[in-house]
């Protein structure tokens, strides 16, 4: 069995070519007849021969996100509209407008189209990236809104009997919020709700249970700087693994760096290890709140039993109201 799980780990490595290997793709089901949009810009292509574009749709002044495949590629991207179609009416989950056929005009070939709701403020990996020039992470305030919007999302996701599986800062989109005002000395990225996207491998209850007579219950799903430690050292799939990896996107959030890192030289197979059986945890960085430390910790439970769920970390002192003129916008955060 150890030799099979680093048989897998290699393989694993070898798809990535990097560190990542779950792209993007949801939608719903609502068939139209007919094309409904039209091309504004090509943004990039995603997994499993997927295309994404901005999109503008006919007779309506907003923008959308179209994700498409052509019929003989489209099974997976289908397959996830019965998953997104569940989530449907919650806010805090990226909206989709629905699905429809087209024919292409080049070669004739059928085309399967998914619309989604445009996240202008782009996602929150970028957002940290380019926060403080660079040089940190955000300011606690936004942390804790963004926080809150994620845990209402996956307390959605898991009361339906679902797991995300691939939480991280790329899968979380920044949608303008017209309803909140933004106070004076609050940051720009205060103006916008996070929601959660993407869920290319969420899996209900009982796809996890049947894949446990599977021989393909062996084979890692995920982002390695993400996955919690039951994930890797038994492929234990579940609610708690989002729990975790929530807390990796906090602590990402605050310190403008990933809670886990590769080492120069190390393999990601040795990185895999180090997480799943090398005992590591994520450090609690040092310049933040009391209330802060004490919700990592919570989310950093090696002992997936212990770790606490969305709907209990949602009434935690760290999520409580903030008022951002209590805090220093300079404020170093660091491990």
């Amino acid at each position: 069995m150890e030799e099979r799980r680093r048989r897998k780990a290699v393989k694993l490595m070898d798809d990535l070519k990097a560190e990542e290997f779950c792209m993007t793709s949801c939608c719903s089901r609502n068939i139209h007849g007919g094309k409904t949009w039209e091309e504004v810009k090509h943004i990039a292509h995603g997994a499993r021969n997927t295309t994404i574009s901005l999109a503008k749709q006919v007779g309506l002044p907003q923008l959308v996100v179209v994700k498409y495949a052509a019929i003989d590629d489209s099974d997976t991207l289908q397959r996830q509209s019965e998953v997104h179609a569940k989530f449907q009416g919650c806010p805090y989950i990226l909206r989709c407008y629905g699905d429809e056929y087209c024919t292409a005009k080049d070669n004739g070939r059928i085309i399967y189209n998914v619309l989604f709701e445009h996240a202008s403020g782009g996602n929150l990996a970028d957002l940290i990236k380019t926060s403080r020039g660079g040089a940190g992470g955000l300011p606690e305030s936004d942390v804790k809104s963004f926080t809150k919007s994620i845990l209402l999302g996956l307390d959605c996701i898991h009361n339906k009997g679902y797991a995300h599986l691939d939480i991280k800062p790329k899968n979380i989109l920044l949608v303008p919020d017209l309803s909140k005002k933004r106070k004076r000395g609050a940051s720009a990225s205060a103006a916008f709700d996070a929601k959660i996207a993407d869920f290319w491998i969420a899996k209900s209850s009982k796809q996890i249970l049947a894949e446990l007579r599977w021989e393909d219950r062996w084979c890692l799903e995920g982002t390695p700087r993400y996955m919690s430690p039951e994930a890797i050292a038994e492929h234990k799939k579940g609610p708690a693994c989002d729990i975790w990896a929530l807390g990796c996107v906090v602590v990402e959030m605050l310190c403008g760096q990933p809670a886990f890192s590769i080492k120069p030289g190390e393999s990601l197979e040795d990185f895999l290890d180090r997480i799943g059986f090398g005992g590591e945890s994520p450090r609690i960085p040092v310049g933040i709140s009391r209330e802060a430390q004490d919700f990592l910790k919570r989310c950093f439970m090696r002992n997936s039993k212990s770790r606490w769920n969305a709907s209990r970390l949602l009434s935690h002192p760290f999520l409580k109201d903030h008022i951002p003129d209590a805090e220093s916008p300079h404020k170093k955060v660091r491990y």
